[in-house]
């Protein structure tokens, strides 16, 4: 028996596979797109959090030399610590570095600022070298390997008017804006006698 072909119905067949075809393009279109814009966020992201990182491991101080001075008795009344740049830091703006003071009486977070008028939760910071001629006293950056800065902490005014003793100890935390930290551990000698500044 001969069927007879409608060739109206065939293409009513071919525009619904066409439509079917054009949404299924436009949902691949669409998909494609939020997945480059979600990729490229990450992507952002994550450099943005190994910056950070790597800021915090490389962007911090290292300590030259720490010392006792003003010591009356048998008390270190003030620490004079020598600092430089690690090496791989950048520039370090010592004026937006904190330090945190930790001893056996407790624990005071100090700020740069002039510790002999605003007393102990200041430290202050003087030049000891600078290459480049920026005058750390007033920019207070260190922006070269070889630049070195002196931080003066008053410890007897942190400590609310007692210096460090005898065989005392302490800890400061220096902490860079960039979020590096460097430890110094502070040994008061075990007599302080006839000596107007010791090593620590």
């Amino acid at each position: 028996m001969f069927t007879e072909h409608n060739d109206d119905d065939r293409g009513q067949v071919g525009i619904g596979t066409l439509i079917v075809f054009i949404a299924m393009v436009l949902v691949a279109a669409i998909a494609a797109g939020v997945l480059i814009n979600t990729a490229g966020f990450l992507q952002s992201s994550a450099e943005e959090t190994g910056q950070q990182s790597s800021d915090q491991v490389t962007n911090r101080l290292e300590v030259v030399s720490a010392v006792g001075t003003g010591i009356t008795g048998d008390t270190v009344d003030t620490v004079e610590i020598t600092v430089k740049k690690a090496p791989g830091a950048g520039n370090i703006d010592l004026s937006a570095t904190i330090l945190q003071y930790v001893d056996s009486s407790g624990s005071e977070d100090l700020t740069e600022g002039d510790h002999s008028s605003n007393g102990g939760s200041e430290f202050s910071v003087q030049t000891v070298q600078d290459t480049n001629d920026n005058s750390i006293s007033s920019s207070q950056v260190l922006n070269d390997p070889s630049d070195r800065a002196r931080i003066v902490i008053s410890t007897a005014e942190v400590r609310g008017g007692t210096g460090l003793g005898e065989g005392g100890t302490a800890t400061i935390r220096m902490n860079t804006q960039s979020g590096g930290t460097t430890t110094v551990r502070l040994v008061v000698p075990e007599t302080l006698s006839g000596n107007s500044a010791v090593t620590l």
